[in-house]
């Protein structure tokens, strides 16, 4: 299926990039050229990279696996 429309790149020459190394959405924007022009096939483009099992921002996180952390909340009350 093609992804990027503008630049003709399909899902698949996104998930050989990723198999040869490319593990970022930088690297597949600088080598296949991905949402460089008009940017609508970002959101495809990482979509492909969370189910090729790389973390599109290269955060280190399993999106899968996450667990949520208890928050906090302080109220400020006037001296």
């Amino acid at each position: 299926m093609i992804v990027c429309v503008c630049k003709s790149v399909s899902d698949r020459t996104i998930r050989s990039s990723i198999a040869e190394g490319v593990d970022s959405f930088d690297e597949l924007q600088f080598e296949l050229g991905v949402a460089s022009c008009c940017g609508k096939c970002e959101e495809s483009v990482r979509d492909v990279m969370l189910q090729s099992g790389v973390c599109a921002s290269r955060c280190g996180v399993d999106h899968h696996q996450t667990q949520a952390v208890p928050l906090t909340f302080y109220e400020l009350k006037a001296a």
